[in-house]
């Protein structure tokens, strides 16, 4: 993969998802282009489950070179691969795809972009920590890998159980699952991570009555998809809540890394993004 400049043509890249349109992806790469003088043609594309496959491959035949997946489809996206990156192949997932002369190459960004923002943002280091994971799809997968790494225990909370307790036997020992209404039954935790879709739908419900004024409450979504989760962790006595803005930014300085072979400074994104 050679780097390029500001003087080439600019390569077509884009993000897949459904809904897709509040995306701040194009956005945040086209600073990220700004800022390194790379010319960047980035695009967001509806697609769901039905139809991604098809328009990620017209995508290709038109000179698409890269791509970001989030949701519902980066476990397809993981299928439709003929090759993943260790991370990658161990959430089980994918949300940056690589072209390699006619087939797709995947991996997995979420997990060191959340991770990032949690320490340098959030101000909150998981080393040796408790966390409860809520949810078990390939955006979970991927937070739970990173965190499995320096976390001393997992919680996984799942409304499938056979999910949970699938990415628990993936994590290991430090990792154990747990059925959604035996929540309230969990010894205190450090880190509340939502990795579910139900702020999506605008509604949040959790069994759990209380938790401590230091225990960090985090969604992955941002925006309006994250506010009742963040409100319900509120009103359940959290006193440190973020949503994913901070690591939608990280993940996709990752994916502009692996495409560009060159890394952005992300503060200057964040701060123009908040702006």
């Amino acid at each position: 993969m050679t780097r390029e400049t500001a003087a080439a043509p600019p390569r077509r890249y884009a993000v897949f998802g459904q809904p897709i349109a509040h995306s701040l992806s194009p956005r945040i790469h086209a600073l990220f282009g700004a800022q390194l003088g790379i010319a960047i043609d980035y695009r967001a594309i509806e697609a769901g489950p039905d139809d991604f496959a098809a328009r990620l491959g017209a995508f290709a035949h038109e000179g698409g070179v890269g791509a970001n997946v989030t949701l519902p489809l980066k476990e397809q996206a993981f299928a439709l691969c003929d090759a993943v990156s260790d991370r990658a192949r161990r959430a089980g997932s994918v949300n940056t795809l690589l072209r390699d002369g006619d087939r797709w190459r995947g991996d997995s960004t979420d997990g060191a972009g959340f991770l990032r923002d949690l320490v340098d943002h959030v101000r909150f280091d998981p080393r040796e920590r408790r966390v409860l994971l809520l949810g078990a799809g390939g955006a979970a997968r991927a937070v739970a890998f990173a965190l499995a790494d320096v976390a001393r225990a997992i919680v996984i909370a799942n409304r499938t159980p056979a999910r949970a307790e699938a990415l628990a036997r993936d994590l290991g020992p430090r990792a154990e699952a747990i059925a959604w209404h035996d929540v309230a039954t969990v010894d205190a935790v450090d880190l509340v991570v939502n990795a579910t879709s139900a702020g999506h739908r605008g509604t949040f419900a959790l069994p759990l009555e209380s938790l401590a004024p230091s225990t960090v409450c985090y969604d992955l979504s941002y925006g309006a998809a994250a506010v009742p989760f963040l409100d319900w962790a509120r009103r359940t006595g959290s006193a440190r809540v973020a949503d994913g803005f901070g690591m939608l930014i990280e993940q996709a300085a990752e994916s502009f890394a692996l495409w560009h072979e060159r890394t952005p400074d992300t503060h200057p994104v964040r701060l123009a993004l908040m702006r």
